[in-house]
């Protein structure tokens, strides 16, 4: 691997980080066993491997559609998995889903909790975007997905290393899963998450290694993310007769009481957001739901015959979705003279709610940190975390997430990861991990 000595001084591993990486292991002495030193020794060793290979599989560009980059990072991946006596598997996805797949790698013991690791090997940035690269720029790493979460994947397998490094994944049982479609999920979702939930089935403990929202914060909740869509009939007509008793309100302006009265009387639960991503109105419309966009026709002496608005809708729990669904639905079905409107809504993501066994799991974190001469970890708001693979685990084992990599500027041609605080994640991970699978 190469050396990263022409790194800016603040991203090299300098000495005042090394040295803050020594009083950490110092002053928890007391806490941390003669094995968990170990550890973090072993892990601090890694610091420039690890940020080469972020290096490698970042400058792969693996944007969602770019099913051939998607696999080739998951090759790279699975070779490391390998080396390290995991049985690795590349899951198809169906030609019809233009989805490449995904990367399974397992060891099964019977020692511990069982444990699911997640992560995924696509971005938001395609073959044909600018943003390719892994550079240091005015003292910042920047890469496509190095945060989100490219990061996240070298977080776990250099955690992974370590244990294997020091004998500690004897009989251990751990499954790594890194889909190649989080970022664009392939559907239906029964196939491209099958493989996931079942994983999830069989373990007890569910780590997500997604971008981290801070070095002292984890994710115990995350909100779950559905569709909706309304369209509207309105009685097309001369202008003059709008309001009228043959004519009747028209399209557009029924589209507005709907909008308007979802804005009214659904919203206010806390957690609860809607956004109306969409809206086309007029004589004619014409809507791509594949592509998000579309044309409208209509002039302004016709009564507007068509609308259609395309959202999205968040929650905590299938329970409050399920009620803003119920008051949605009511207020479509109240329509102005002379319109009619449906309403239809698509599952996509669901809430992984703040259970009790994630916040154990938090506690668990929290001590790591703690016993490592870290500030305490806390549960970070729900509200402000978009939509993960994580979601789909909830149902069925504890959940942890936002593990990965400290950054800022996610899903832009500014995505940032800072390399100061990689080594110590991968050193939390692995100490985390060894924890677990000795209980």
């Amino acid at each position: 691997m190469k050396s990263y000595n022409h790194l800016p001084k603040t991203f090299k591993a300098p000495f005042f980080i090394l040295l803050i990486c020594l009083l950490a292991t110092t002053s928890a002495v007391a806490q941390l066993s003669r094995t968990e030193s170990k550890i973090i020794k072993k892990a601090q060793a890694y610091n420039d491997e690890s940020i080469a290979f972020l290096e490698q599989i970042v400058n792969i560009n693996s944007g969602t559609l770019n099913l051939t980059g998607v696999k080739q990072v998951g090759m790279v991946l699975a070779e490391e998995f390998k080396a390290i006596d995991f049985n690795t598997q590349w899951i198809e996805m169906p030609e019809e889903m233009n989805r490449a797949g995904h990367l399974f790698a397992s060891t099964e013991g019977k020692k511990g909790k069982k444990l699911l690791l997640i992560g995924h090997l696509d971005t938001v940035f395609e073959a044909d975007s600018p943003f390719q690269k892994f550079e240091v720029r005015d003292g910042l790493v920047y890469g496509p997905g190095a945060n989100d979460m490219k990061g996240g994947n070298v977080v776990m397998l250099y955690a992974l290393k370590v244990l294997k490094d020091l004998n500690l994944l004897k009989d251990a049982s751990i499954t790594v899963a890194y889909t190649g479609d989080e970022e664009s999920t392939g559907k239906p979702l029964t196939i491209s998450r099958k493989d996931l939930i079942e994983a999830a089935q069989k373990s007890d403990v569910a780590l997500g290694f997604e971008n981290s929202t801070g070095f002292n914060y984890a994710t115990v909740a995350r909100r779950g993310s559905s569709g909706w869509s309304v369209e509207v009939k309105g009685k097309r007509s001369h202008s003059s007769s709008i309001f009228s008793e043959n004519t009747g309100a028209g399209a557009v302006f029924e589209m507005s009481r709907i909008l308007h009265e979802f804005y009214t009387d659904v919203r206010g639960e806390t957690y609860l957001t809607f956004n109306p991503g969409v809206l086309l109105g007029g004589t004619f419309v014409d809507f791509d739901a594949a592509q998000s966009k579309g044309d409208a026709f209509g002039k302004s002496n016709v009564v507007a015959q068509t609308a259609v608005v395309k959202g999205g809708l968040r929650f905590i729990s299938e329970d409050q979705k399920s009620n803003a669904r119920e008051k949605m639905k009511v207020i479509v079905q109240n329509n102005l003279p002379h319109t009619s409107a449906t309403v239809k809504f698509t599952d996509s993501y669901p809430a992984m709610g703040p259970t009790e066994g994630n916040s154990v799991l938090l506690s668990k974190l929290n001590q790591v940190s703690l016993d490592m001469g870290q500030a305490p970890v806390l549960a970070y708001d729900p509200g402000k975390r978009g939509a993960a693979d994580i979601s789909f685990i909830a149902a069925y084992a504890d959940c942890l997430d936002g593990l990965g990599t400290m950054g800022t500027g996610a899903h832009t041609p500014n995505e940032t990861v800072n390399l100061e605080t990689m080594n110590l994640l991968i050193q939390r991970t692995a100490l985390l991990i060894y924890r677990l699978i000795n209980e």
